[in-house]
């Protein structure tokens, strides 16, 4: 393949992931508007992130499926055309009930169109070090088109509408539905079936889970919903296992777990994702409800973590080259916990500089070290028969700690968030408190990683100095 379509291929695989991640944050900022618009509180405006990634999350492992059997340039084009037409839908929707299922519908089309768009990264780039050169570029989109979406999200806010960030969509798909044919290559498809009922349970397990935790947010602990839906989401996700143990055909192979360094990378930065992405659901409300800035400053403000997040991107091959994928996430996750735990220190007497200003600068720093790794290790040692399968489960690592982080988080914040204290104050104090959960489910990321990948791969390179040693 010639140099020049492996760009373009790039640059279509990135401008996918870019909308698929950009979705989840270009509304943030405007939820403020939408909640007063459509009548929505603040544990409400939740669903407006989880219709989206519970969708994006619980399909990814059938969509990743999909492409196996159907072959993965039909279903990445799929996806896509599914998501700009969901995009204008949701960018339409006259209620929330209507927004909240066209975000659904877009959840499921990101499904089909990002594992296929990671197996076909790996496909396109085969040689080691432009795959890793690939995975670099994919990795800062992936963690950093979050923050680029609270800014796009905040200037169309400000100066057309919320719905103007769903309509940005539609152009970028219609552009890469009529380059796939030109650039994109079909891969090699299989014989098989989809395991609905495994993508189900999965879907089913999250969705109730998260609900459950919202509910707590909005009617206490004791309602009796709230235990009724956490012992749903319990059940099914045991039910999950069960079908994925026996099923002939699972939309999650249950032997790439039985790999250390795979699942300890899975399990990180399903934890990363529960303390990382609720942040940029909480701060852009701080600045707008306690700072008083409007949509597209508050978009801006997460402009210091952004940067520092993209420039990382550039020092991270000699990091890796030097140091190696477990020593480097464990850096990684040590400076985004002190800039969390930072970050987690403000109030209603903070201003933007230096209290946010400082913090955020020292997360992106943390967050440019972190996603690389994480998605390496996610797709170490796999066999090709699995590569759509574990291509899925790192995206699902993600979506699932995204949706469940902030579902649990909102449940802190609404206990909070005291109605005796006045509102500023107390909006300050509960989004304070958040945030010392997310520097909680951080840390709980870096022990995953102490525990499971740093010993594995210390394993690993035993095991490669051996035949050296025995020369």
């Amino acid at each position: 393949m010639k140099e020049h379509s492996k760009r373009i291929i790039l640059a279509m695989i990135v401008a996918c992931q870019l909308m698929m991640v950009l979705d989840a944050s270009v509304l943030v900022t405007a939820l403020p508007e939408i909640g007063s618009t459509l009548h929505l509180s603040t544990a409400a405006l939740t669903w407006v992130q989880n219709a989206y990634i519970l969708a994006f999350g619980g399909f990814l492992l059938l969509g990743a499926r999909a492409g196996d059997i159907l072959g993965r340039r039909k279903t990445f084009a799929a996806g896509i055309a599914l998501f700009s037409l969901a995009s204008m839908l949701a960018g339409l929707a006259p209620s929330a009930e209507l927004l909240l299922v066209a975000r659904a519908l877009q959840g499921v089309a990101a499904a089909m169109a990002t594992p296929s768009a990671l197996a076909l990264l790996s496909v396109s780039f085969s040689e080691a070090r432009e795959r890793s050169k690939a995975i670099a570029v994919y990795s800062a989109v992936s963690g950093a088109g979050g923050s680029v979406g609270l800014i796009v999200g905040g200037l169309l806010t400000d100066l057309i509408s919320w719905r103007a960030g769903m309509f940005l969509n539609v152009p970028i798909g219609v552009a890469l539905l009529l380059m796939v044919p030109r650039y994109m290559q079909e891969t090699e498809t299989k014989v098989g079936r989809l395991d609905i009922m495994g993508a189900m349970t999965s879907v089913i397990g999250m969705t109730a889970l998260a609900f459950g935790f919202v509910q707590a947010a909005s009617v206490g602990w004791k309602a009796p919903e709230v235990w009724g839906s956490l012992a749903l989401g319990g059940v099914s996700l045991a039910a999950f296992v069960r079908i994925e143990a026996r099923a002939k055909e699972p939309i999650t192979p249950l032997r790439l777990f039985a790999n250390r360094t795979r699942s300890g990378a899975y399990l990180g930065r399903l934890l990363l994702l529960c303390g990382n992405y609720p942040i940029f659901f909480f701060v852009p409300q701080f600045l707008q409800k306690v700072l008083h800035f409007n949509s597209l400053q508050a978009g801006l403000a997460i402009m210091p973590f952004t940067a520092v997040q993209f420039g990382m991107m550039y020092a991270m091959p000699t990091l890796l080259a030097r140091f190696g994928n477990a020593k480097v996430l464990i850096a990684g996750l040590i400076i985004a916990i002190t800039g969390t735990s930072w970050l987690s220190l403000i109030s209603v007497e903070s201003s933007f500089l230096p209290h946010l200003f400082f913090p955020l600068l020292v997360m992106g720093c943390g967050a440019g070290m972190i996603f690389q790794p994480f998605t390496t290790l996610g797709l170490s040692g796999v066999d090709a028969k699995d590569a759509g399968a574990a291509s899925g489960l790192v995206n699902v690592a993600h979506q699932t700690g995204a949706s469940l982080g902030l579902a649990v988080l909102i449940a802190v914040f609404e206990a909070a968030n005291r109605p005796e204290v006045p509102s500023d104050t107390s909006f300050a104090h509960a989004i304070s408190v958040s945030l010392v959960g997310s520097a909680v489910f951080l840390t709980a990321s870096l022990l995953a990683v102490l525990i499971l990948l740093l010993p594995a791969e210390r394993a690993q390179r035993v095991v490669a100095a051996e035949p050296r040693n025995a020369s």
